[in-house]
């Protein structure tokens, strides 16, 4: 039984997370030969003040922090 847990900043709507859950599930299917009804995906989202990059928390970075 695959676990993935991703965490993210929060943000995302449910259908943006739906269409996550639904492609690393397919790619999972298709690609390790798992169980589809077996794949158990878990978002972890945290806020700006609670995540960082590069040694500078996100909502240090602006509203919209593009990678380096």
């Amino acid at each position: 039984m695959p676990l993935v847990q991703i965490t993210m900043l929060a943000g995302r709507t449910a259908d943006q997370k739906r269409k996550i859950a639904k492609g690393i599930t397919n790619v999972l299917v298709e690609e390790a030969g798992a169980r589809r009804e077996g794949i158990v995906i878990a978002f972890h989202e945290v806020s700006k003040e609670s995540y960082a990059s590069g040694g500078e928390l996100m909502s240090d970075k602006g509203s919209n922090p593009q990678p380096k």
